[in-house]
């Protein structure tokens, strides 16, 4: 059989997705690594047995849809950790500024910090081929968590009422801080931008408002502050299903 592409043997084959695609999943490999973590370190301060066993089996549940991403983007050619590698940096960041103060909190941020990702996750891989969004979507199911957390947390505000208050004001925050790192993340990675604003009807490259046409610098410009601008919007949008989790929560907006 010969090699792909000119390939070298043994070499592995150019990817034959975009790299707004490849950005997409080595970013979503990487927070799901992340959470594999996070949950397991949740489960290890769990107040019950029952509580530790349900994060356990969510942090497995994460570290197996990691596993699913880290081996599509071998499939595609392409070497997963150097995929992931421009999105540690911001997402590791992201987690120390959003460092939770006790376990109820950590609860919050995994349904709503997570979740809102999520939302934008799945918002992208609607723009990619028909495998990506399917992979993508099969990675996003959140019913097991979202049951476990609502539990919970429900519970903890019935015996301790004052804790309402506070967790509101941490999920805003969440979001906001959530809001603001993938606004960075898109600045940092035109790819994934331009991957949302595919989505929304743009002018032709290299024509201006009237179809004229226009300097090429100033047509990548304005190309990357529309990318941007759609990226801000986008995550306007979705603040209609922060405001649901918040309310399943049982905290006010």
């Amino acid at each position: 059989m010969s090699e792909e592409c000119g390939a070298a043997p043994g070499a592995a084959a150019p990817s034959a997705a975009g790299p707004g695609v490849i950005d997409l999943l080595g970013l979503l490999a990487y927070a799901r690594l992340v959470a594999f973590f996070r949950l397991a370190g949740d489960a290890e301060f769990a107040p019950t047995l029952a509580s530790k066993g349900a994060l356990a089996d969510l942090a497995g549940a994460e570290h197996a849809n990691y596993r699913r991403l880290h081996d599509r983007l071998a499939e595609l050619g392409v070497q997963p950790e150097s995929a992931m590698e421009p999105f540690t940096a911001p997402l590791d960041a992201w987690h120390a500024r959003t460092e939770p103060q006790g376990w109820v909190e950590s609860l919050v941020k995994v349904y709503v910090g997570d979740g809102i990702a999520d939302d934008f996750y799945s918002k992208l891989a609607e723009l990619c081929d028909e495998q990506t969004h399917a992979l993508v979507r099969g990675t996003l199911v959140e019913s097991g968590r979202a049951e476990f957390v609502v539990a919970r947390v429900r519970s903890a505000v019935a015996e301790e009422p004052a804790l309402a208050g506070r967790l509101s004001l941490w999920a805003r925050r969440l979001v906001g801080e959530a809001l603001s790192q993938a606004q960075s993340v898109a600045a940092q990675r035109p790819e994934l931008a331009a991957l949302l604003a595919s989505g929304v009807g743009k002018v032709a490259p290299g024509a201006g408002a009237d179809g004229s046409g226009q300097d090429e610098g100033a047509s990548a410009a304005g190309a990357e502050a529309t990318d941007l601008a759609t990226v801000g919007r986008v995550f306007a949008d979705l603040t209609e299903s922060h405001t649901a989790r918040l309310e399943a929560l049982g905290l006010s907006t």
